[in-house]
This record gives C-alpha cells, structure tokens and sequence, in this order.
C-alpha cells in the first residue's frame, strides 16, 4: 500500500533530510508540500529554518522565514 502523504509525514521527511545535512531536499519537501494538498505548518517552516541555518544557509533560512509571513503561518518564538 501507498503511505498517504500528509503534514504529518511531509514534517517526518524534512526533519529527517534536515538532520541528515540535506537542506536542498528539506527545500525541495517543503515546496512539495506547499503544492500538495497537505499543510506547510509552523513545524514544517520552523524546523526547515533550523537545518538551513545549522548548515551556513542563512539566504535559505531568511527565504523561508519570508515565505512564513507571505503564507500567513503563525510565528512562534523559536522561529
């Protein structure tokens, strides 16, 4: 069976990829998920930001702290 994907399991995927040091593909899962039918939620935005900028990509991170506001998700003081 196909696993259905949700903001649950997109927010598993850039977790995992931003751990392993791939923020290239924690970008490419969050513009993924922005065009799928699932939620870019403030833990998809807050924990794609954190592997941006443990990985020296400051120009990604403020993209995406930039693409939360346009979005209109809620921030939170972590972000």
């Amino acid at each position: 069976a196909r696993v259905q994907l949700d903001t649950i399991t997109y927010n598993a995927g850039v977790s995992a990829c931003g751990k392993g040091g791939q923020w290239a593909r924690v970008l490419k899962l969050v513009a993924e998920m922005a065009s799928s039918s699932a939620e870019v939620d403030t833990i998809a935005y807050n924990t794609s930001i954190s592997a941006c900028e443990k990985l020296g990509r400051w120009d990604k991170a403020l993209g995406l702290v930039a693409d939360m506001a346009f979005a209109r998700v809620e921030v939170k003081t972590i972000t």
